[in-house]
C-alpha cells in the first residue's frame, strides 16, 4: 500500500465546492496546509467567523471526500477563520422575529412541530445585589466564547468531566437555544420527567445532570425566538430544575454576546466565565468581546483557554503548531487574567465528542484527560479567590 501524499488529498478537495458554490475549497485558498501523520489527515478550512456553524456541511464534506482515499485512515478537519475569511461573505441574519405567542408557556413543555416559547415579558434586570442563586447550587461557571467554530462546547463538558474528576458535584446547562449540542456530546436521548410543582428532573450520563433546550424541542423544529422568550427559557431551566446538592454547575454559553449571554450575566449570580479561544488573531479578538462584556456586568474572569493550542504527530511525537502557537496566553498576560492551559488538537478528542463519550470519561488516564483536570484544578482556584470562603469550604481537590 503506497503513502497517502498532499497531492491526493488536495486533488479530492478540489471537488468540494466553496461556501457559496462558488468554485472549489481549494483554489479559493481556503484549504490551510494538509499534514498527514500515520495514514491520518489533518487540515482546517478558512471561513468567515460568523458563518462558522451554517457551514460545517462543508466541514463534514471535506472530510468525508478525504476518508475515501485509500490508505487513508482517517480524517480531521477543522473549521477556522483569520481576518481575510471574516471579511469575505456579509454576515448570515438570523431569521425575523416571530410575535410571542399564547399557549404553552413553560419550556419543559415544548413539543415537536411547536417552535413558539414562553409568553413571558422580559425580566427586570436586577443589580447584582439581587441576583437569586439557584438552591443547592454552590457556583455557577460560565464557558464562552467570542465566536463558533473554537471547540466550546467540548471543552464545556470536559470541563465538567474533569471537575467532577477532581471531587465535585457538577451539572452542565446547554444554554444555546438555537443550536444545543449536549444531547450529542453527552450521549443523551429521550425527555426529561417533570416532578412536583412545575419543577423537572435534569437527565444524567457519566455523572453529570444536564439540561439542554434538545431534550425539550425536536431537532427538526425552528427555534424562532425572540431577547424575551430567550430568558424565559433560560431562567426556566436554571430554576425549575431539580438540579439537587451541586458544587458547581457549568453552564455552556452560545457564541458571541446575545441574549442568552446577558441573561445569564445580569440575571444570574455567575462565579465567573472562563473564555476559549484558538490561537489565531480572529479568534482572540472575538473573545476580548466576551471578556469585555463579561467584565462590563461584573461577572470575574476565572481565565482563558487556548483550544487547539498545538498537535503532537502520533507516529513521531514531533510537535506541530497548524493554527499558530501561544496568542491566547499572551491575550490572558496582556489583559490580565490567568492562563488556565491549553488543549492540544488531537484526533481523540475530535472521535469521542462525535461518538458521545467525552475523552475525560472515556480515556481517563489519557495525557488529555490530565490536561483538563489541570485546567479544571486552576478554574477552581480561582472560583475560591473570586467566592472566598463559601468556595474554599467545598469538597478539595485531590490527584491520585
Amino acid at each position: 500500500m503506497t503513502d497517502v501524499t498532499k497531492e491526493q488529498v488536495l486533488d479530492k478537495l478540489r471537488g468540494v465546492r466553496g461556501p457559496d458554490m462558488d468554485g472549489n475549497i481549494v483554489d479559493m485558498g481556503l484549504v490551510s496546509d494538509v499534514f498527514i501523520s500515520d495514514s491520518k489527515v489533518y487540515f482546517s478550512i478558512t471561513v468567515p467567523a460568523e458563518r462558522a456553524r451554517e457551514l460545517d456541511p462543508l466541514r463534514a464534506a471535506a472530510e468525508r471526500v478525504v476518508k475515501d482515499i485509500p490508505g487513508v485512515k482517517g480524517a480531521m478537519v477543522a473549521l477556522t477563520a483569520d481576518k481575510k475569511g471574516a471579511s469575505s461573505t456579509a454576515p448570515v441574519q438570523r431569521p425575523a422575529a416571530a410575535p410571542s405567542q399564547a399557549g404553552h408557556s413553560h419550556a419543559g413543555h415544548s413539543h415537536a412541530g411547536h417552535s413558539h416559547a414562553p409568553a413571558a415579558a422580559a425580566p427586570r434586570m436586577p443589580t447584582a445585589a439581587a441576583k437569586a442563586g439557584i438552591p443547592g447550587v454552590g457556583a455557577i461557571i460560565a464557558v464562552a466564547s467570542g465566536k463558533g467554530g473554537v471547540g466550546k462546547s467540548t471543552t464545556s463538558v470536559n470541563l465538567a468531566l474533569a471537575l467532577k474528576a477532581n471531587g465535585l458535584r457538577v451539572g452542565i446547562l446547554d444554554a444555546d437555544i438555537y443550536g444545543p449540542s449536549m444531547p450529542r456530546l453527552m450521549k443523551i436521548s429521550g425527555r426529561p420527567q417533570q416532578i412536583e410543582g412545575r419543577m423537572i428532573r435534569p437527565m444524567e450520563n457519566y455523572g453529570l445532570k444536564v439540561m439542554s433546550m434538545g431534550f425539550l424541542v425536536d431537532e427538526e423544529v425552528a427555534m424562532i425566538w425572540r431577547g424575551p422568550m430567550i430568558q424565559s427559557a433560560l431562567l426556566q431551566m436554571l430554576r425549575e430544575v431539580a438540579w439537587g446538592d451541586l458544587d458547581v454547575l457549568v453552564v455552556d454559553m452560545p457564541p458571541g454576546t446575545g441574549d442568552a449571554q446577558l441573561t445569564m450575566a445580569q440575571q444570574v449570580p455567575l462565579a465567573g466565565a472562563v473564555i476559549v479561544s484558538t490561537p489565531q488573531d480572529l479568534a482572540l479578538i472575538d473573545a476580548r468581546k466576551g471578556l469585555a462584556m463579561f467584565r462590563k456586568v461584573e461577572v470575574p474572569v476565572l481565565g482563558i483557554v487556548e483550544n487547539m493550542s498545538y498537535f503532537i504527530a502520533p507516529d513521531t511525537g514531533k510537535r506541530y503548531d497548524i493554527f499558530g502557537h501561544g496568542g491566547a496566553r499572551k491575550e490572558a498576560e496582556r489583559i490580565g487574567v490567568p492562563f488556565l492551559g491549553e488543549v492540544p488538537l488531537t484526533m481523540g478528542i475530535r472521535e469521542t465528542s462525535d461518538a458521545g463519550t467525552p475523552v475525560v470519561a472515556s480515556e481517563p488516564d489519557s495525557e488529555i484527560t490530565r490536561v483538563y483536570r489541570e485546567i479544571a484544578k486552576k478554574v477552581w482556584e480561582q472560583v475560591g479567590t473570586h467566592q472566598g470562603d463559601k468556595a474554599r469550604s467545598m469538597p478539595n481537590i485531590v490527584f491520585e
